[in-house]
């Protein structure tokens, strides 16, 4: 029998251009069938109805970017470069203490945080992604989950010969599993794959039919050492290797040559641009008005809560927008519509997501937010993408539908034992030493 749902009540920002004052979405069997006045929409049979409360309906944001798992470093190095931050703090941690359980039960805690700040859809680059697969499955997150592959030994991965092998198992695992999961490869990047590494993985990508993706040019030291090394900076690297037109996303860009957004975009290269994260290590930021005049399709991710320190998407689409405008001195260089878009549409550009989520229209999945309007810091309204840029955070996030299924009531999460999570969270952060 079809499962049907009806979300009404409030007003409806569908995605850039489409607001009606009160509206309504429809679904049936988690795909959308009308979106648009409530005066009128159809109320499929044996419809679970979701009250809006006079709450916004917006589309659910889409994390182009992120390492679920490392919610349990949050906080533990702060404050510190790139290079020392990564290897001498996050690369010894992981090699301790990340196995399939760590990142299953830190999985359900990210993707908790994610769905109660209005994430409904993410792309988790990381090792042992079995335990993120079955966690975020558990938790009704729709997920694209990019195995890593790195010439080092790597948790789970003790012997880097089986780097390729090993992200081909769970390719083929969890190809089709899941309509909410969508697996694919994670090149870990330039200067920790050898060339016939990333070559294995454009391979491997194409063998399967999946997606790659991998950090390019997210710091100055990054572009010196790759010209060092390699004569030439990351982006050319790839471009003389017959890779750049292979890879599908490329994951920073802050340190991007003269010509490269214009290069990223005849390749068809996405960029999921991080700017609090890129901000946070002290690396920069990627130029966002620069690769979208170029035709480059950009989308947002969060990072690691470990270098971010926090998942919220919120907060990066407003601090994407903010500094866009301090980078040109322009105010208008990336209005608010445009701003939001890259965690809607721009974000599912980077999953291959495109047509599938990031709108609330006819043929998309039904993944959408109800963000609580009665809040001082959303009161008064005049223009709903402005509020939801520079105003609002995660913690105005009321209800959550994933695939036409609420997973988010009245900001309570109806998937998992939340204070169970973070206590086992808290157990296992114990071990690492320092404050929980």
């Amino acid at each position: 029998m079809s499962q049907g749902l009806l979300i009404t009540g409030g007003p409806l920002w569908a995605g850039s251009g489409s607001y009606w004052p009160v509206g309504a979405v429809a679904a049936v069997d988690g795909v959308i069938t009308y979106a648009g006045p409530a005066e009128g929409a159809p109320k499929p049979p044996q419809a679970e109805v979701v009250h809006a409360g006079g709450g916004l309906i917006m589309p659910g944001l889409v994390n182009a970017h992120c390492h679920g798992a490392m919610v349990l470093f949050r906080g533990l190095a702060d404050d510190l470069p790139l290079r020392v931050w990564l290897e001498e703090h996050m690369f010894p941690a992981e090699a301790r203490w990340v196995s399939d359980e760590m990142v299953e039960l830190c999985s359900r805690l990210a993707a908790a945080e994610m769905l109660l700040s209005g994430t409904t859809t993410v792309g988790d680059s990381y090792f042992c992604l079995n335990g993120a697969a079955k966690a975020y499955a558990s938790a009704g997150i729709r997920a694209a989950l990019y195995h890593g592959v790195i010439d080092f030994p790597a948790p789970g991965v003790p012997d880097p010969a089986d780097n390729l092998s090993t992200a081909r198992r769970f390719l083929e695992r969890w190809q089709e599993h899941s309509p909410l999961l969508t697996p694919g490869v994670f090149a870990h990047s330039t200067y920790t794959c050898s060339k016939d590494t990333l070559k294995g993985v454009a391979e491997l990508a194409q063998e399967m039919g999946c997606l790659w993706h991998t950090h390019l040019a997210e710091t100055s030291d990054e572009v010196d050492n790759s010209v060092k090394a390699n004569g030439v900076s990351p982006v050319a690297y790839l471009e003389g290797l017959g890779l750049l037109e292979r890879l599908d996303t490329a994951v920073h860009c802050v340190w991007l040559q003269p010509g490269e957004p214009e290069l990223l975009a005849r390749r068809e290269v996405a960029v999921a641009a991080c700017p609090g994260s890129n901000s946070k290590l002290g690396s920069g930021w990627a130029h966002v008005p620069e690769l979208l005049d170029a035709g480059v399709k950009v989308g947002l991710g969060t990072d690691g809560a470990a270098s971010n320190n926090n998942l919220d998407l919120f907060g990066e689409i407003g601090l994407a927008a903010r500094l866009a405008k301090v980078k040109t001195k322009d105010p208008a260089a990336l209005p608010a519509e445009a701003a939001i878009d890259l965690a809607l549409s721009g974000g599912a550009a980077c999953l291959g997501l495109d047509g599938v989520v990031g709108r609330l229209a006819p043929g998309y999945a039904c993944d959408a937010v109800v963000m609580d309007l009665t809040a001082p810091r959303l009161n008064p309204c005049f223009e709903a993408p402005s509020h939801l840029v520079y105003a609002a955070t995660g913690g105005q996030v009321r209800h959550v539908v994933v695939n036409g299924r609420q997973v988010v009531r009245e900001r309570a999460l109806l998937t998992m034992d939340l204070g169970e999570v973070m206590a086992k969270v808290r157990e296992l952060a114990a071990k690492l030493g320092g404050p929980v």
